[in-house]
């Protein structure tokens, strides 16, 4: 995406003139409105710089939804310049939120997006205080993940397995594939979306990902999850159209690269197939696959770097391990058990 400086209006050369002449008088310098909006033309520039910053397509989006939600509350609450939006502004719009039925999750990635936007725009000069310095959200309640047994996840395979053989086409062999994938690896949806052909390394059993912040790692596969992927590989062909190039998982309809949502289909109509299982979607497969290394003995670290965890406190929402292994390993290593 085209770098795009975010500026006052005016020539080049007026603009240096204003903001320095703005700067001596100790007044705010503002940002350029769009009419009918007070943050439209920041907003612009704070997802352009994030692009520039390699920013997800998926936090791009929720970033833009975010703070156009914002833009949209400051206008029909009468504040009609940047420079009247203050601390009180933004808590009341939080607040309305929360009244509104907002989960906390949400509240906390709004009042993120807020705060980051806002601390951009005052370090570019735009702004001559920063109205969210000190704008806080509720603590997101700590929630195990919904997620499958053992016994669950091995069930919906085994029935996925049959179901495909019992249909036969390349799509039931490309949804084997990716279900048999997303347990074995613990990748997020949209790293399995954006998987091409050479990122499967067979003889390494491993598949290359490319993750938040484009940060590239290396997955272990286990033998179920390669055999299913070299028996999709054999039936792609039937689903290659001029605009598959080279995405390992091609959807059904017009064989380009597979779609976020289709991959969550295949999933929910998995899970449908074993009785008493919650409903997940993918991430309750990444979910399974974390809880599952655990409670065998996988240290926190190695499940880390497994999911691609830029931080260690995301990784142990998945320590709600079984009490018998907690007792076990208490037994097994406390000189006083």
């Amino acid at each position: 995406m085209r770098r795009v400086a975010p500026c006052l209006t005016g020539t080049d050369a007026g603009k240096v003139t204003q903001r320095q002449d703005l700067e001596a008088a100790a007044v705010p310098p503002g940002l350029p409105r769009r009419e009918g909006s007070v943050l439209g033309d920041v907003i612009t520039a704070y997802l352009e710089h994030l692009a520039n910053r390699n920013a997800s397509v998926h936090t791009l989006r929720a970033y833009r939804g975010d703070l156009s939600a914002l833009d949209a509350w400051l206008v029909e609450n009468g504040i009609d310049t940047v420079t009247k939006v203050d601390l009180r502004a933004l808590r009341s719009w939080l607040g309305a939120l929360a009244v509104s039925g907002a989960e906390r999750t949400s509240l906390a990635r709004r009042a993120a997006a807020v705060r980051g936007c806002f601390a951009w725009a005052r370090a570019q000069g735009l702004l001559g205080t920063d109205p969210a310095l000190s704008l806080r959200s509720p603590r997101p309640a700590k929630r195990l993940p919904e997620t499958l047994s053992k016994a669950e996840t091995f069930e919906m395979l085994r029935s996925a397995i049959e179901v495909a053989g019992e249909d036969g086409s390349a799509r039931a062999a490309r949804d084997v594939a990716i279900l048999e994938l997303l347990y074995a690896t613990g990748i997020r949806v949209s790293e399995l979306c954006g998987l091409d052909l050479g990122a499967v390394d067979e003889a390494r059993m491993a598949v290359r990902v490319l993750g938040k912040g484009r940060k590239e790692r290396v997955v272990p596969l286990g033998a179920p999850a390669l055999s299913a992927l070299e028996r999709w590989l054999a039936r792609r062909g039937e689903l290659v159209t001029a605009r598959s190039g080279n995405a390992l998982f091609l959807g059904e309809r017009l064989g380009d690269r597979i779609d976020p949502r289709i991959v969550r289909r295949v999933v929910h109509r998995a899970v449908g197939l074993v009785d008493g299982a919650p409903d997940i979607g993918p991430h309750g497969l990444r979910h399974a696959m974390a809880t599952h290394l655990l409670e065998g003995g996988a240290d926190l670290r190695t499940v880390q770097e497994l999911l691609g965890h830029a931080s260690l406190a995301t990784t142990q929402v998945y320590t709600h391990v079984s009490g018998d292994r907690l007792r076990t390993a208490f037994a097994q290593a406390h000189p006083r058990a």
